[in-house]
């Protein structure tokens, strides 16, 4: 039973994103419209209702939930219970010990990548100055793109100044037409339903 519908995506705050938005059906994040959402980085949090029909619930049933794709790390959580965390395919986790028929409270934290901040970064004006050569990809980036100073907030221990840009590094490893990765949970999110057989 694929999970279809509305999902609610929460963000962290002053990490660029909204606080949160609605997915009528889920996206690579790095595809929404809104700048925050596709540069984003971090943390978001999925949340849905999970309806378990009774046909699925019962002695001898056991269920999976798949998540399909994600991109990078997810981290169910099922009626406030913690299921654990998935790092790589499938993404597939047994729910049965956290579900009960009817409504339940699907939460899924999932984690990417910090490439896309990076990129969405470079879209605004750069406050250091870096060597020549940086953020091109390939060995370019590996050899070029080192930040030529230190900025004072930093040398002294201050809070890095508010210019819109979220991070700072000391390389630059992208420019602004860098490609995005696919972010967030992209699915198809599935109920799996098995048969617990006993072989005699």
């Amino acid at each position: 039973m694929e999970l279809t519908g509305d999902w609610q995506v929460s963000f962290p705050p002053n990490l660029g994103a909204p606080e949160q938005i609605t997915l009528p059906k889920l996206i690579p994040l790095n595809t929404h419209q809104q700048n925050g959402v596709k540069h984003f980085s971090g943390t978001a949090t999925y949340t849905k209702t999970l309806t378990v029909p009774a046909s699925a619930n019962g002695k001898g049933k056991q269920l999976f939930l798949d998540l399909g794709q994600v991109e990078v790390i997810a981290n169910v959580i099922v009626n406030g219970k913690d299921l654990g965390t998935l790092w790589k395919r499938p993404y597939r986790i047994d729910i049965t010990g956290a579900v009960k028929t009817g409504a339940n409270t699907l939460e899924i934290k999932v984690t990417n990548l910090w490439p896309n901040r990076l990129i969405g970064d470079e879209q605004l004006p750069d406050p250091d100055k870096f060597t020549p050569g940086g953020g091109a990809g390939g060995f370019a980036s590996l050899s070029n793109g080192a930040i030529m100073e230190l900025p004072t907030w930093y040398k002294e221990g201050k809070p890095k100044p508010a210019d819109g840009r979220v991070t700072f590094t000391t390389w630059k490893h992208y420019n602004k037409d860098s490609p995005l990765l696919d972010s967030g949970l992209i699915g198809p999110v599935v109920l799996r339903v098995a048969a617990l057989k006993v072989l005699t």
